[in-house]
């Protein structure tokens, strides 16, 4: 089963990597950009079948390593 975990920062958390980035833009020429906030993406394959099963066990991968849930928020999705 294949699956997508997206981890953002929290709102009230400071982004400097999302504020390089805005500098980056803007000198590039891009305008009217108002903000980013940066994130990571995992696509996950998982041996396990089972939705609800899948969904556990990344939720599980999550609080465990790839999410700091004190400052970042993560959401799960299966794509088969």
């Amino acid at each position: 089963m294949k699956a997508r975990v997206t981890v953002t920062l929290k709102s009230g958390v400071l982004d400097p990597q999302g504020q390089a980035i805005v500098g980056s833009l803007t000198s590039l020429g891009f305008e009217g950009i108002n903000g980013v906030r940066q994130g990571k993406v995992f696509d996950v394959n998982l041996a396990e079948t089972d939705p609800d099963k899948a969904k556990a066990l990344l939720n599980d991968m999550c609080e465990k390593l790839l999410a700091n849930t004190v400052i970042e928020n993560y959401a799960v999705e299966l794509l088969d």
